[in-house]
């Protein structure tokens, strides 16, 4: 069986590996400086009690050799220093103790310094190791070398399955560690694992349904009500998009059977028929289908967040300018405040104006009022008519597509039903706001964006 090296890379584990890997690594490392730093602890220890302690028995024993210059056997006054030796300068042997009765003087260099001892550890034949403490003093009959020793051979025989006990330790508990951790994480991550399962019935079989939100308010919760909060906007999204998938059908149906029925009965009495006037009803169909689907496209490019350059515009400079450039049904006044400079792209807001301005003029009953101000950081638009206005209950829906009011349908049924959409998103897409709101009088729509404070 061949295994794939991209899946023995830790990028490629699972989240359980990754965690439980990590934490028994950064715990064998902490367990291993700290086992070594215990062992050197110890060791540290076991040796200055063995200095401290040589350094006590060689005092007395050079004192003694200071003042008496002893010959023969040494008296022994620690237990655990027996080998005791006196050399003279000339290397031969002047006194020792039992346990080294019968041995030659130790091989050992005089000490650098006269009055100043030296340590070292050395191997004895029969022995073993050994700390030994050396001292030169000063006789009456000469120079004096003193060798004080305590045998360690239980500590560096022990040594070993000290340390490979320590060795044992660690490993074990790095172990123990690496099953706790991987225990913890998989029951850390067991809400996730039903989540994920949840999510893939609901994927499978449609929506409505939602994943169970674990039980502690922590990290995992939140995540499953995150998951949840995106379902909801997911459904309501398809909702909508269903929406509007059968909006768009029913409206590209109109024109195109009326246009189809007109072929079809030109066409059974080709010879009695008015051909002019059947391509003048042609062409006014395929209008309203171009203009649908132009609003589509709009909508779509809006929703999509194209980027579209912008660039510092005077908005009653435009207001003024498209108002007077074609003439309309009623009368449009405008009252419109110099300076009101806004951060735009041009022909959005001629579209946005157009839309407003097309819409108050179906409704108006005698005229159309525009007006152009500041509020604070805001540039305000609003367009008045003097028509029978909106109903509160309504506001809101005149902004959904292909929503036209009955009174707009019978004034105009050559609309698309999106213009207010179409507006009220330019609005967004500008950061800004379009309502309609209060009016003694017809409806009022208060378009809001943000004024261009920058320098031109």
């Amino acid at each position: 069986m061949r295994i794939s090296g991209g899946r023995l890379s830790p990028s490629c584990w699972s989240v359980r590996t990754r965690v439980t890997a990590a934490a028994t690594l950064i715990v064998l490392i902490l367990l291993t400086a700290g086992v070594v730093l215990f062992y050197q602890a110890v060791r540290g220890t076991v040796y200055r009690d063995l200095r401290d302690r040589g350094d006590f028995v060689s005092t007395d024993l050079t004192t003694l050799v200071r003042t008496t210059d002893p010959h023969g056997t040494l008296p022994v006054e620690d237990p655990d220093f027996t080998l005791l030796q006196v050399v003279n300068a000339e290397g031969g042997l002047v006194a020792s103790s039992e346990s080294l009765h019968g041995r030659g003087p130790l091989d050992v260099p005089a000490p650098r310094v006269p009055g100043r001892s030296e340590h070292r550890t050395l191997d004895i034949r029969g022995k073993g190791a050994v700390y030994l403490v050396t001292e030169s003093v000063w006789t009456p009959h000469g120079w004096r070398i003193v060798h004080t020793g305590a045998p360690i051979g239980g500590f560096t025989q022990y040594r070993v399955p000290f340390i490979g006990m320590l060795a044992a330790s660690v490993l074990l508990a790095t172990m123990a560690v690496g099953w706790i951790v991987s225990l913890s994480v998989r029951r850390a991550l067991r809400p996730v694992r039903v989540m994920s399962a949840e999510l893939a019935e609901i994927t499978g079989r449609g929506t409505g349904r939602r994943v169970t939100v674990p039980g502690p308010d922590d990290e995992v919760s939140e995540l499953g009500e995150s998951v949840n909060v995106t379902l909801s906007r997911l459904e309501a999204v398809l909702a909508r998009q269903r929406g509007f998938v059968a909006d768009v059908s029913h409206e590209l149906r109109s024109p195109l059977t009326g246009l189809r029925a007109q072929l079809e009965v030109a066409l059974e009495r080709p010879e009695d028929e008015d051909w002019p006037a059947v391509a003048r009803a042609a062409l006014a169909d395929a209008d309203r289908l171009q203009s649908i689907v132009s609003d589509l496209l709009i909508l779509a490019k809006l929703g999509a967040g194209v980027h579209v350059a912008r660039e510092r515009i005077d908005l009653g400079e435009l207001v003024r300018a498209e108002t007077a450039r074609r003439p309309r049904r009623v009368p449009v006044e405008v009252d419109a405040a110099e300076g009101v400079v806004v951060q735009a792209t041009a022909h959005h807001l001629v579209r946005l104006l157009t839309n407003l301005l097309d819409n108050a003029e179906r409704h108006a009953a005698s005229g159309v009022w525009v007006t152009v101000t500041t509020d604070e950081d805001d540039a305000v638009l609003q367009v008045l008519d003097d028509g029978a206005g909106i109903a509160p209950e309504d506001r809101e829906r005149i902004f959904w597509r292909f929503q036209r009011l009955p009174e707009g349908r019978e004034r105009d049924r050559g609309g698309t039903g999106l213009g207010l959409t179409i507006s009220r998103d330019i609005a967004r897409a500008h950061g800004g706001t379009l309502i309609a709101a209060d009016s003694d009088k017809g409806a009022r729509l208060v378009l809001r964006i943000p004024l261009d404070r920058s320098e031109s």
